[in-house]
């Protein structure tokens, strides 16, 4: 390797260090901010029948982890750190930078203002299509047996469905204390990992920053939690996840590197899928709030607020670690060895407390 080439990799790597690191500076000191003044006001998450807190919570917390992660990417762009790209790559990270700070306002408006679930999805489609138009989109799917085909005209269709899709699922599984912000975190860290393996420091960039902002959330977010991050925080994060996966992994034509968003997020997709499968097959619409969740089913079977966002995280850092071996990544499968043995004693204390508490 030559010495200029293995300059640049240090500097590259130091700026998406910068970008990690700025983003959760900014969430630790805001987040606290942020509180007082929803408290001030009044904008608060009141306790119900099908919601686990007990007291009223400020839930405008999605307005610290976008001004961390918008302040980190900004900073990083004055000081040259995306580098000089091509026009059409420049085009896919202002789509999903600004597909996230609209799907933030969508869902802050949420917050605010109780929007109604259609005008909610409406918009959300509205801002994916022209995140599309702009070049944020899935052009290849992985057949088995027959590997990478382009799809052609349902790009747009299947795009719009994956990004709006990946911002309600984080927001489905927002739950309880720190689940959203852990899962999205840790989801964040694996999309850094592997999109600089695959040489996408632009789209590592963008997982830097949000991991920075939604891990430094946990500090207030995990149980006992002090803030919610809202509709606004989950939407941006689960698009802002969609989006890196599709410009930084999807658009490559590696069949593996293709695959990779979809494992990686697996917890929240298969979570929102079968919830909604399980309220058509009762008759009721998808768009109907209710007890579903996988966190939902472990809460009833006895487990703790803690032990089950813990159980979720590890199941999360196992489809992880399984994404860091297929994409081939130096020690990958020993990081899917380790985190298989880490969700089995998590699994193991899940089935003792299970069947002490019955």
């Amino acid at each position: 390797m030559s010495h200029s080439l293995l300059h640049f990799q240090m500097h590259a790597q130091l700026y998406h260090l910068i970008s990690f690191l700025v983003s959760m500076t900014v969430v630790l000191w805001s987040t606290p901010v942020v509180k007082n003044l929803g408290l001030k006001s009044g904008q608060v998450d009141r306790p119900s029948e099908r919601k686990v807190h007990q007291r009223p919570m400020v839930r405008l917390g999605g307005i610290s982890i976008f001004a961390g992660t918008l302040s980190a990417l900004l900073i990083i762009w004055w000081t040259g750190g995306f580098g000089f790209l091509p026009p059409d790559k420049e085009w896919e990270i202002w789509g999903v930078t600004l597909g996230g700070l609209a799907f933030f306002l969508i869902g802050l408006a949420d917050d605010l203002f109780n929007l109604s679930p259609i005008a909610r999805l409406l918009m959300q489609s509205l801002i994916a299509g022209v995140a599309w138009w702009v070049g944020v989109r899935i052009e290849f799917l992985s057949v088995p047996f027959d590997g990478l085909v382009q799809i052609g005209w349902l790009s747009l269709p299947i795009t719009v469905i994956w990004l709006v899709g990946m911002a309600n699922a984080i927001n489905w599984i927002d739950g309880l204390d720190g689940l959203a912000a852990g899962v999205s975190g840790i989801a964040a860290v694996v999309m850094l990992i592997v999109t600089l393996f695959m040489e996408q420091p632009a789209a590592a960039l963008i997982a830097a920053a949000l991991a920075g902002g939604a891990l430094g959330f946990l500090r207030y977010n995990f149980n006992p939690a002090e803030i919610f991050m809202g509709d606004g925080g989950a939407y941006f994060m689960g698009f802002t996840l969609a989006g890196v996966g599709v410009i930084g992994l999807v658009k490559s034509t590696a069949v593996t590197a293709v695959l990779l968003p979809y494992l990686i997020l697996a917890v929240p997709i298969v979570d929102m899928s079968a919830v909604i499968l399980s309220r058509l097959r009762h008759g009721k619409s998808p768009f109907s709030a209710d007890k579903r969740h996988l966190h939902h089913r472990l809460l009833r079977a006895g487990l703790s607020q803690r032990l089950t966002v813990i159980y979720i995280y590890a199941l999360t850092l196992w489809v992880g670690s399984l994404a860091l071996a297929f994409s081939g990544i130096p020690s990958g499968r020993g990081y899917a060895l380790g985190a298989t043995m880490l969700l089995g004693y998590t699994s193991w204390q899940v089935w003792r407390n299970a069947r002490a508490s019955n």
